[in-house]
């Protein structure tokens, strides 16, 4: 009896296996790049956000109350509502702090751009005449019965 086509089999075998195996870790670093890693980066990014919570910041619950935080401790935020509404809320259910980003100066910029063109470019003025009113083949054929 010959040992070689056994080992011939047994080397098959594992590179089968091995074939087999691939798609699996491939299926996982997947997971892990797309998924898994952006969510920790999420997540650390918000864990960083309520920790540096502070008296003035402007904030969204997640059921989407908006106010000013008047004071915070240890797990609850006081966020102040109306002028003199003030409710508690624990730290986690703070979804966003609104920061308000100058609109104003990158609009005048594209805008005092937008007029720079406009100067540069030549207007032109066209006068169209009102087209001649064609008729069409059921008025053509409505007038010719009436005659």
């Amino acid at each position: 009896m010959s040992f070689i086509p056994l080992l011939q089999n047994g080397a098959q075998g594992q590179g089968n296996m091995l074939m087999s195996v691939v798609p699996f870790i491939l299926i996982i670093a997947i997971f892990y790049f797309f998924i898994i890693r952006p969510q920790n980066k999420k997540q650390k990014e918000t864990e960083k956000m309520i920790n540096a919570l502070k008296k003035g910041d402007k904030v969204v619950t997640i059921g989407g109350i908006h106010g000013t935080v008047s004071s915070t401790k240890e797990k609850s935020v006081v966020v102040k509502v109306d002028s003199n509404t003030q409710i508690e809320f624990s730290r986690s259910a703070i979804s966003a702090v609104v920061t308000e980003k100058p609109v104003a100066k990158a609009s005048s910029k594209k805008a005092k751009k937008a007029e720079e063109v406009k100067a540069e470019e030549p207007t032109v003025e066209v006068k169209a005449e009102a087209p001649a009113e064609e008729k069409t083949a059921e008025e053509k054929t409505a007038e010719e019965e009436n005659k």
